[in-house]
Order: structure tokens, then sequence, then C-alpha cells
């Protein structure tokens, strides 16, 4: 064979034979270009290609990296600081050994039998001391996590210990999270003296789920610093080889790494590749050789890497925090490891892989078979032993002796201007914005560069803008917006937006970004409107819920001041995120005591579009709402969006807001606002009705429903008052009950929702209503209950809306079953 053939196919292929698995359960594949490969030559590559680290890099499309890594592959091997090596490993083991004897039959997911993620992230962190970073953020699940936060994060052994003790059980009633899941912040001190800022970010158990709130995190970090951020600010994301390969937003935060608005400069990611996912062996997990192959979508190199080998485990790290600096991507390890217990410790893994589990009990600790490797003396090995475990010992004594739980994290300086806990009125704030500056922000919108060619619909639009500034023409929601957004912008805060076709907006209503006609250069009028502005970002995301807005859930929680939003195209769009929301948006101050002010927008309301483009699910925000945890909107007037949307970064309560926006109203004069409203007042969580002296009944409603009641009151020429619930949770009782106590002659009190009676906001608010109406009868009408949120019939809708307004207007109360 020639030898830049074999060279070529060493290289190429040489990963398939690495030797990466002591158990076998990865038996070297011999490809047909390496099968006859021979003398001394081959020997020489075999030894590079085929050993303790398998590189595979030469799918990638650019020969400059192909050239890098074969060259550091290719060179000679730096010594490593082995005693250093040793130290990590025997300080790791013996912790998780030491917390396997003294609590006995608690799960804790230990590291044992993956301890060579201990070098290699000692590699990447002292790499990236030496390059001049400042801040790591790590994400990872359950595996190791323990291990990771006292040798790696720098948290003492004594609070995890006082944890397990469980020394304060009433500090953390109907809250908090078990230990494995919890966030922490500490210091990496480097060998050559320099520190690290490291924070290991809170997750739940659904594994995946974290990585792409590391990396809204990590961008919001970065953006703070500016051109430095990529290089300061240093993104590391740890998974398992079982939910790496099959959770789909693992695939989906891939996809995010180098598209604008998402990029961090590089995530290096690193798979605690045990083989197996729970129970299930290798050869059920994924449809390929390694569960790595999920990152072969991108253009990254993966190093693969015996884990019972410290030294290629470190060098592996190295390399990749090195690769990512010089080109500025993901970079992949794959550490092949295993696990010497079950799932966790009150598994018996015998039961289902009897053979595997065999051999694993016959292997050594790892930090026992390096110091056999690298001959320690017996007496020094003892020594280093005994000495670890009496630091364990008077950890443990230290941590029974505290009376009070201690957090693992310190949340930055730039939150403590912010609050979260139950709501208060004193967190209330002027949003009205003058006239003046209105018509200046709205003059800015409106304009585009001399010379831009603007489309002709978008610039009869942006006419419209310009007359609804100067009070010529009723300001509509996206006009609204822009002015709400404007204003903020000016005032120095940043506004940040992303979804789906958001940047023209789904229903061609936004339109933040122009297009020149003519060579498709793009204008921001929001970006331009002056020196010293708040930082205006609007991306149209990927066609992803989960993975895009865990990103902006991160970016919000490293950005209070800034007003971040995520918009679904469709409201119950927001469904492909659902672990997002459960685990994160509703309940991350409850478990983790961390706030977050992200806002969704998600468009609402039955319009004959059928089940998929109907409803947000109402009902499930509501059924996530608990101790003033969210705030739930639905406004029925562009003011009320303008006003809600600068409440939510002037005042200091931070709180994820959901909004539920309409469609059809967008543009409706019936949903339009004078200029007035939006330079005087404030959000008003109820609506209302001051054309209804002597009304008999009371009609009280959220969202769109509300205009076609009013349309339909005006056309009967009834005496009905009509009120607007457009804050559902927090639940606004005292408002609430002032406008029922302004109508005491009205003796029946209707709820009109346009949703089945299993879904909306029915069942949240009928108790409320009951509470509020005092002896008076509360009446119901909504669609009959339903599996799907709506028909796919326009006509079957058209009837369906009739029958719901008939019955709102009935002269007797309605049955307890709606239309059908």
């Amino acid at each position: 064979m020639p030898p830049s053939r074999l060279l070529n196919a060493f290289r190429r292929w040489g990963y398939l034979q690495a030797d990466l698995d002591p158990l076998g359960r990865l038996p070297p594949f011999v490809h047909a270009d390496l099968r006859a490969a021979s003398g001394p030559e081959a020997a020489r590559l075999r030894s590079i290609y085929c050993g303790a680290i398998g590189a595979e890099f030469m799918h990638l499309p650019e020969a400059e990296r192909c050239r890098w890594i074969a060259g550091r592959m290719e060179s000679e091997v730096p010594a490593p600081d082995r005693r250093r090596i040793l130290r990590r490993l025997a300080a790791t083991e013996l912790f998780e050994r030491f917390m396997h004897q003294r609590f006995v039959g608690t799960k804790r997911y230990s590291l044992e039998g993956a301890a060579g993620l201990v070098p290699l992230l000692d590699a990447v962190l002292e790499g990236a001391a030496a390059q001049g970073a400042g801040i790591v953020l790590l994400s990872m699940s359950h595996r190791g996590r323990l291990a990771v936060m006292v040798q790696i994060v720098g948290i003492a052994a004594a609070l995890v210990f006082a944890d397990f003790e469980d020394v304060d059980p009433r500090s953390v009633l109907g809250g908090g999270d078990v230990r494995y899941h919890l966030g922490a912040t500490g210091e990496f001190r480097a060998a050559s003296g320099d520190s690290l800022q490291l924070h290991l970010v809170s997750n739940p158990s659904h594994l995946e789920a974290v990585g792409p709130v590391m990396m809204g995190r990590a961008r919001a970090r970065q953006a703070r610093l500016g051109e430095e951020g990529t290089r300061r600010v240093l993104p590391v994301s740890l998974h398992g080889d079982a939910a790496l390969a099959g959770q789909g937003i693992a695939s989906e935060t891939l996809n995010l790494s180098e598209l604008p608005g998402f990029s961090v400069g590089g995530t290096i990611h690193v798979v605690i590749d045990n083989l197996i996912g729970f129970t299930t062996p290798r050869p059920l997990l994924h449809t390929g050789r390694f569960a790595s192959d999920a990152a072969r979508r991108l253009d990254v190199p993966i190093f693969h890497v015996n884990g019972q080998d410290p030294e290629a485990a470190a060098r592996a790290g190295a390399m990749a925090l090195e690769y990512r600096a010089a080109f500025h991507t993901d970079v992949v390890v794959d550490l092949i490891c295993y696990r010497r217990y079950g799932h966790s410790e009150v598994d018996d893994p015998t039961t289902t892989q009897p053979q595997l589990y065999e051999k694993i009990a016959t292997l050594p600790m790892l930090w026992q078979a390096y110091a056999d490797r690298l001959e320690v003396a017996p007496p020094e090995r003892a020594g280093l032993e005994e000495e670890i475990r009496a630091e364990l010992e008077r950890a443990l004594q230290e941590g029974r002796a505290m009376t009070t739980r201690s957090t693992f994290r310190q949340l930055p300086d730039y939150w403590s201007p912010f609050a979260g806990g139950r709501y208060e009125r004193g967190f209330e704030v002027e949003t009205a914005v003058s006239a003046q500056r209105l018509a200046e922000i709205g003059r800015k919108i409106a304009s585009a560069p001399d010379g831009f060619s603007v489309h002709p619909k978008v610039q009869k639009g942006l006419q419209e803008r310009l007359a609804m500034s100067r009070g010529k023409r009723r300001v509509d929601w996206g006009m609204a917006e822009a002015l709400a957004f404007g204003a903020l912008l000016e005032e120095g805060i940043p506004v940040r937006l992303s979804g789906q076709d958001s940047r023209r907006g789904t229903f061609n209503q936004r339109h933040a970004v122009l297009f020149d006609t003519r060579d498709g250069t793009e204008h921001v009028p929001l970006a331009r409107l002056r020196p010293g502005q708040g930082r205006f970002e609007i991306i149209d995301s990927p066609l992803s819920e989960a993975s895009v807005l865990g990103f902006e859930y991160g970016y919000s929680r490293d950005t209070p001041e800034a007003l971040v939003c995520w918009e679904a195209q469709f409201g119950d769009f927001a469904n492909g995120a659902q672990v997002i929301l459960d685990q994160f948006v509703a309940a991350g101050e409850d478990k983790w005591g961390l706030l977050s002010g992200l806002v969704l927008l998600l468009p609402h309301g039955y319009e004959g579009q059928g089940a998929e483009h109907s409803s947000a699910r109402l009902e499930r925000f509501l059924a996530l709402a608990a101790e003033d945890n969210l705030q739930v909107v639905q406004p029925t007037t562009a003011a009320q969006y303008f006003h809600v949307l600068r409440r939510q970064c002037l005042r200091r309560w931070r709180k994820p807001l959901v909004v539920l926006t309409p469609k059809s109203l967008l543009r409706a004069p019936a949903a339009a606002s004078a200029l007035e409203e939006l330079a005087a007042g404030a959000f008003r969580p109820v609506l209302g009705d001051p054309e209804s002296a002597g009304a008999e009944r009371v009609l009280i409603c959220t969202g769109r429903i509300a205009h076609d009641l009013l349309a339909e009151r005006a056309r009967r020429a009834e005496r009905v008052a009509l009120l607007r619930l457009e804050q559902i949770y927090p639940f606004p009782q005292a408002e609430l009950l002032e406008e029922l106590a302004r109508r005491p002659e009205a003796r029946r009190i209707v709820w009109v929702q346009e949703e089945p009676g299993n879904m909306g906001a029915l069942r949240f608010i009928r108790p409320y209503l009951q509470r509020l109406a005092g002896d008076r009868p509360v009446t119901v009408v909504h669609r009959a209950e339903s599996a799907s949120p709506a028909t796919g019939s326009l006509k079957a809708h058209t009837l369906e809306q009739k029958a719901l307004l008939d019955l709102a207007f009935a002269t007797q109360p309605p049955p307890e079953r709606a239309p059908r």
C-alpha cells in the first residue's frame, strides 16, 4: 500500500480499531483498508490511531481542520503531571467509596467506573485558564454530579454530607430538589495559580433538557463581555450515552451550535459513555457504533477515549479545548467507561447483566490501577489513601454538626436588584410613555435609510405605523409591541425575541427586519434608535420548540434586566417544549431558588383553524400555577399588551410571563388602541365596562371572545355587563371584586369561554368566581368537553361560535353543557 494511502487509511478509519473498552463490549472493527496494513509504518500509525484515543475527524470538509487534528495526534505526546492525576483520581474514587459506605442504600449515581472524567475536565479547565477564560458553565445529568461538585466545582464535601444527613427538612417543605439535581457555584484553581468561576447548571431528571439552558446562559454571559465573550466564557456539556443518542432535544441543541443568535463559540461535549442505559445494553440504545454518532450531523471532530487510561482522557480533553479555541466550533469527547453499580446504588445490575457485572467486580479502582502503572510504592499509596479518608471523616463530622442547609450556589451580583417570592403591590411601576416620545420612536421605527428599497406592502404598513405614532390612526398590536420595545431600548434595556419566523411575524404583523428588494440588504430599525441604546436581537429560530425555549430560559437567567421573549408560531406548539415548561419555567424557583423573567408569546384564539391552530393550552399553564410562580395574561387591546411588556421589565419582580396573543385581532380595529392609552395608564388586570349601567347580568371572559361578545351585545342592544379578565394568574381577586361590587343589581354571573369545558380557564377560575359572587349564581358557557381543542371544519366552528353567543345572552341560565 502506498505510504500516502496507508496514512490516509489510518487517519480515516483508525478510530474503529481503537482500544476503547477493557470489558470487550466494543470490539475493534477492522476496516478493509486496514486489514492488510503491515510493516513498521503501519505499526507506528496503529499505535497513534488505534490506541487509547480514536480520533474521528476525516469526515470534516475543511482540510485545515483535518490537518490540525492529524498534527496533534501524530506529534509527540507531552508528559502529563502524573502525580496530580493520581491524587485527583484517588480523591474522586475514595469520596465515592466513602459515601457508599456511610450512606448505605442512598441514591447518588456514582462516578465509579468513569473517574477518568476528572482528569479530562482538569485538562480542559487548566487549558481554559491558560487561554484567559474566566467563566466555565457546566451542564450534566445525575451520573457523577456529586463528585464533579466536590472535585471540580470546589464545593466542600461537608456541605454535601450535610445534605445527605437532611439536617433541615422544614426548610424545603413542598419545594427544593434532590441533591443530584442541584446547581453549584465554585472556583477552580489551576496549577498556574489562575482561577476560573465555575457554574454547574441546575437540572431535572430529564437529562438532555439542561443542555440548551446552559447554552443560553453561556450566550448571555458572553454578551455581557462583548467581543471577548466567547474566549472568556467556556460552555461544557456532559451527556450520558443513552440520553445523547435517544433524546431529540439533544439533536435540536446540537443544531444551534453555529446558528446566528444562538452560537456560543463552540461547546465542549463530553459523553460519559457507560455503554448502557439503565438496564438496556448498547445494541438496543442506538443505531450505529457510538452514541456520539448523534453529533455527526455537525462538522466537528469526535475523540473516542478509553476511560481506563486517565492520561489519554486528559490528552483528549486538552485537544478538545485547543480545537475549540482554534476553530470556534463544538467538539466531542466520547469517554468510554463503565458503571460499577446499577443505574443507582439501590439497583442490582446482576439481574439483567450478570456476566458484565461479574467482570466489573474484578476490576480495581482506577486510581489503584494507575498507581500500579506508575509503580507507586505501597507505603506511599497507603499514605495517600489514609490522608484522603481522614479529610473525608473530618468533613463528615463537620456536616453532621450543621443545623441548617447551605446552598451550593451563589447568584451573580446583577441579580441583586431583583426579587421573586410572592407578589406585592409595591412592585408596581409607571409604564406609560409620553406621546412626544412615542411619536419620535414611531418615526424611527417607520423609516428606512436613504436609498433603501422597501417592499411596497411593507412600505404601506410603515406609513400606517407613522400615522399611529402621531395619533392619526389607532395603534394596532404590532405597533404597540414595537413602541414597547423601542421605549425599553431607549431606556438602555436589552430586548431579545426568538421564534419561528419571528422577524417578519407568523401573521405578517411585525416586520422588525426590513429587506431591500434589490439586494436583500437587511435593516433593523429598532437596533438603530439612538447611540447607547439597549441591545436588540430578533431571531428566526430553527424549527424547534424544546431547545429554543430552553435556550431562551437560560438566557433570561443571566440577563434579568432584559426583556427576553420566545414566540410560538401557534400557541399550542409550546407543547413541543413541555419538559422545559414543567421543569424549568414553572418550577425553577421552587426547586432551585432561581428566577427568570422569560416571556412566552403564544397565539391563541378559536377562528376555525382546526385543533392545532386554536389553543395555546391555557389550562396547562394554570395547572402549573402556584405560589405566584407564573404570570398568565390574555390582553384584549394593543395598549394592554404595550403596558404588560413594559411592566415585565420595569418592575423588579421577576417571574415568567405567559402572554396569550391574538391572531385575527392583530390588525382588527376592535383591538386597536388610541395613542393616549399608551401615553397614560398602566396594565389593568381586569377591564371594566363603563357602558353597562343597570345591567342584570355580568358576563366575564378572557381573550378574543370578548370582542365577539361586545359585537353581539351591540347587535342585540341588551343591558349586559362585560368584564374582561386580562390577567388570569396571579388571580386579580381585588380588582374583579371591585368591578362586581359596582353592579349590585346584576343577579347573575356568567363565565364565557371559547374552549371546551375541560380546557381553558374554567376549572381554574370557577372556585374564585363562586367565592367572589357571594349569593349570586355563577353559570358557565363553553364548548362541549372534547378530546381535541377545536373542530377542523370552518362551518362547524361558525355554528359553534353562534351557539356560544346565543347561550351567553340567553335570559335563562344556560344548561351545564355547551354547543358542539
